[in-house]
């Protein structure tokens, strides 16, 4: 099946434009190819406004909700961003082009390395890529100026938090194994500002302060 990509990107980036309203969100969407994150038999869905399995029962997120989460962290193109669940890598291209650098952690060293290797391939320079340890997140690099999990909790993990920077913005899908709700929480120095982006349904966040390996 022959498809023309960039075609097809334009017009999933004009559908996610009617509710999506940052343009660099979307001028980076524009700028990165999907395809090259989803694998080689669902690269004719890569632009469908969907989610795709990419294996060891994770996915890449549907381009809405990636917009929606990207959105909410309010980047400036100064922030080192912590994404937790690198999965394809896709949503870590977005983040590497909006902010200063990117540190991104992985549970699935085949996935790890996959993405690696595609960020590698587009030239991607300030992004790093690690294997998740037994602490969520990546405290050897904090405080953090935005951090996106990619992956449904059961309750906001206290090591995220801690690992945040006063005023910074934390997305993260909240509540049951199957479905959740998007909150984007902005650490204040006494306490903290909770808003609800309406329901979603990711993977399970598997770790520490998480859900626990079925």
């Amino acid at each position: 099946m022959d498809i023309d990509f960039e075609v097809a990107r334009a017009e999933l980036i004009e559908h996610l434009s009617s509710e999506i309203k940052d343009e660099r969100v979307l001028a980076a969407m524009r700028s990165i190819p999907r395809e090259l994150f989803v694998p080689l038999g669902s690269r004719h869905l890569a632009y469908e406004d969907s989610p795709l399995p990419i294996g060891y029962d994770q996915t890449i997120s549907q381009p809405f909700i990636i917009a929606l989460m990207t959105e909410a962290l309010e980047l400036t193109g100064e922030e080192k961003v912590l994404e937790v669940g690198t999965g394809s890598g896709y949503q870590a291209a977005i983040l590497a082009k909006l902010a200063r650098c990117v540190v991104t952690t992985e549970r699935v060293p085949t996935l790890a390395e996959a993405a690696k290797q595609v960020l590698d391939s587009l030239g991607f320079t300030n992004v790093e890529v690690h294997l998740a340890e037994e602490t969520m997140g990546w405290q050897r690099e904090a405080p953090y100026d935005a951090i996106m999990v990619t992956a449904g909790a059961p309750r906001v993990p206290t090591d995220l938090l801690a690992q945040l920077a006063i005023r910074g913005r934390l997305v993260i899908p909240v509540g049951s194994r199957y479905i959740q709700e998007l909150y984007k929480i902005t650490k204040g120095r006494k306490k903290n500002v909770i808003r609800n982006l309406g329901g979603c349904r990711f993977v399970s966040l598997i770790g520490k302060g998480a859900w626990e390996e079925e």
